[in-house]
């Protein structure tokens, strides 16, 4: 069942960067914002949503990351972590010692970007069907 969602989230006007209104006083063009193609480029890289979500429940070693995410490997898990740190989604803290061990948790930008990734969650879960890729559906007779 979906939830209730307040009329005012149906329309709401798409904000403007305090920046980019000051630079132009012409509507926006249709086109796609910088901005909104970084993050549908960020989010589109398999794994990088969900491991944001999974540091979401607080601060991990990679074994506690990867315990977090089943079916992730280990290369790719390691690919992730190393790109969202270098972007400063993600902080490392490393432990000095005879084993140093390596700790992840959302930098202040990942903590911010839990918001409207938290709503995009709720969003899939009330409006997209568990089996929601193409290569899922029934093919059409005649397909």
């Amino acid at each position: 069942m979906a939830r209730a969602v307040p009329e005012r989230i149906h329309t709401m006007p798409v904000p403007q960067h305090p920046q980019s209104a000051r630079q132009t006083a012409h509507p926006q063009s249709t086109d796609a914002s910088p901005a909104i193609t970084r993050a549908f480029t960020l989010l589109s890289r398999r794994w990088n949503g969900l491991i944001l979500m999974a540091l979401a429940k607080g601060p991990a070693d990679f074994a506690q990351i990867r315990e977090r995410l089943p079916g992730i490997s280990n290369r790719m898990l390691a690919q992730r972590l190393q790109e969202l740190t270098v972007i400063d989604l993600i902080a490392q803290d490393v432990q000095p010692g005879l084993s140093s061990r390596t700790r992840y948790a959302l930098s202040p930008h990942g903590n911010a970007f839990l918001i409207p990734l938290a709503v995009l969650f709720l969003w899939a879960e009330d409006h997209l069907p568990a089996s929601s890729s193409p290569s899922d559906q029934p093919a059409a007779p005649g397909h």
